[in-house]
């Protein structure tokens, strides 16, 4: 097993890389302010699952290989990009339509595992993590404690758990203020538009950033 002055520094490098705000939070913000509070922390769930996807990949060598092939990489990320860039152009063509489906408490209806396989696509395809799970996770493995794949298990979960943490936060403060923007149709519709276009930049983003070789 992990020893746990490792799993310690683990955590910490983790906790420093997610409380910046990156592509996930970005993504769960945009959900949050384009269907509200159910629909950022299904995201949330959804994500971390694709996550934890690949980590299970790193695990047993998948990883490695997207991590060094360059076409596979490139791959992975464009699906990311054009699927984000879709649940973009969804959300912004459907921001008029946001007044009339809020419920009492401020939450759009969402399918619940719709939403849940959006934020799994999102997170299972995320280039970015596979790239810092197959860097990252090999260095923190105790070659003489054996079960290499276990330990990388293990601190893959750590890291999905104050990831978990962390974006639920963001995704709730984000659904927060939503609710003000949700009394005024105008507003809601603004905020709306304004999470799908956030979508759109960051699916753009990833498709042309990354690596260059």
């Amino acid at each position: 097993m992990v020893s746990a002055d490792r799993l310690l520094a683990f955590a910490a490098l983790s906790f420093l890389l997610i409380v910046v705000p990156g592509p996930s939070v970005v993504f769960v913000i945009g959900r949050a302010l384009a269907h509200g509070r159910r629909a950022a922390l299904l995201t949330v769930v959804g994500n971390t699952f694709g996550a934890y996807v690949l980590v299970v990949a790193v695990a047993f060598g998948i990883g490695s290989i997207v991590e060094r092939s360059v076409l596979a990489f490139t791959l992975l990320k464009l699906a990311g990009a054009t699927y984000l860039v879709y649940l973009g152009v969804k959300a912004w063509r459907q921001r008029g339509a946001l007044h009339a489906t809020v419920t009492g408490d401020g939450v759009v209806a969402h399918g619940g595992s719709r939403t849940m396989w959006e934020g799994f696509v999102f997170g299972v395809s995320n280039p970015k993590t596979v790239v810092f799970f197959a860097a990252v996770l090999p260095q923190f493995v105790d070659p003489a404690q054996g079960h290499s794949a276990v330990q990388m298990l293990l601190l893959g979960l750590v890291f999905n758990v104050i990831a978990i943490a962390s974006d639920s936060v963001w995704g709730l403060a984000a659904a927060a203020a939503r609710s003000w923007f949700a009394r005024s149709p105008r507003r809601l519709s603004l905020v709306g538009g304004f999470g799908g276009l956030t979508m759109i930049a960051l699916g753009v983003t990833t498709a042309v950033t990354g690596r260059k070789d």
